[in-house]
């Protein structure tokens, strides 16, 4: 090979050396750049999503809340209608009609009670508030007394009646009003007091308390306020 020939191809080698490290170089740095640009672009992409997770974020804790709110606010509207349910919601009424009670004693005296209602007592479930009441004492051996009054309260335990209000006791030719009258049926006595007033054909007494034993009719007369008992002859 001439030297000229050999100059020729060290010069092709050189520029085809140099014309791959251009090469090379180039692609490299454009690679690079686009790899460096790719990272930016997604860099700047989480970026931007930063705020719509935040928000999101935000606005879920806020339907949250509202959710939270409306429940309680059911809830609250429920409880009300309940209460409300409550307050409107009839009382059961435990009143009896046409009461009627039959006690007997131990010496045969029967004690007939009888009224148009009556309801069980507040503060004594043993006790009956009666209305429009009647009572009536029977024996074999004495007269029949008759009872009438307004109001009466009977208590089935302990066989005592109080009656009062307009109160008016019958038994042979007496008649005898008060405001009050008990009677006791287990030791057969019974007492009338205040305003007592004892009618019979010959004489009208006026008394402050009037005891009356049941089994015998005696009464016992008392008068009112420690002043003597008033009587006048009809």
């Amino acid at each position: 090979m001439s030297l000229k020939s050999l100059i020729q191809v060290i010069i092709v080698l050189i520029i085809t050396i140099i014309l791959g490290g251009v090469y090379f170089n180039y692609f490299a740095n454009n690679n690079k750049i686009s790899l460096e640009n790719e990272k930016k672009n997604i860099q700047k992409e989480i970026d931007l999503d930063k705020p719509k997770i935040k928000e999101t974020k935000i606005l879920t804790q806020e339907s949250s809340t509202k959710a939270e709110i409306k429940v309680a606010e059911e809830v609250k509207e429920i409880d009300n209608e309940n209460d409300n349910l409550k307050k409107k919601k009839p009382e059961i009424d435990n009143v009896v009609k046409d009461v009627e009670y039959l006690t007997t004693d131990k010496s045969g005296n029967k004690y007939k009670i009888l009224a148009t209602s009556g309801r069980t007592n507040s503060e004594d479930k043993n006790i009956l508030d009666l209305d429009n009441v009647r009572g009536i004492i029977t024996s074999e051996e004495r007269s029949t007394v008759y009872i009438v009054s307004d109001f009466a309260e009977y208590n089935s335990s302990s066989l005592q009646s109080n009656f009062y209000q307009n109160v008016v006791i019958n038994y042979e030719n007496k008649e005898i009003t008060c405001d009050y009258f008990y009677v006791d049926m287990q030791t057969n006595i019974a007492k009338a007091y205040n305003n007592v007033v004892v009618t019979d054909p010959q004489s009208t007494m006026k008394a402050g308390k009037i005891i009356l034993n049941i089994e015998t009719k005696n009464i016992n007369i008392n008068p009112d306020n420690k002043k003597k008992v008033r009587i006048t002859i009809n």
